[in-house]
């Protein structure tokens, strides 16, 4: 049954993140897989400065950060891959 409340977790974290990064509305599933990979790269990062997430709450903003991180990255690499055409 967690698994169904990570999921969850990922979906509300990918699109914060996306309202942050002010993306151009990727979908659903976009969404869903940015907020996942966010939460496990803003686990890592959290971990990596000593701190704990913890509740709900604390999930959810780890989350959103490794997705936030997580978008601009992906925006530098799509613009950087951009300007070469």
């Amino acid at each position: 049954m967690y698994w169904l409340w990570y999921l969850l977790i990922g979906l509300v974290a990918g699109w914060l993140a996306n309202l942050i990064v002010q993306g151009r509305g990727a979908g659903l599933v976009v969404n869903l897989i940015v907020g996942i990979v966010g939460g496990l790269l803003g686990g890592w990062l959290v971990g990596i400065m000593g701190w704990v997430a913890v509740s709900t709450f604390g999930t959810l903003l780890t989350s959103v950060v490794g997705a936030v991180v997580l978008l601009l990255i992906v925006s530098l690499i799509t613009r950087k891959s951009g300007e070469r055409k």
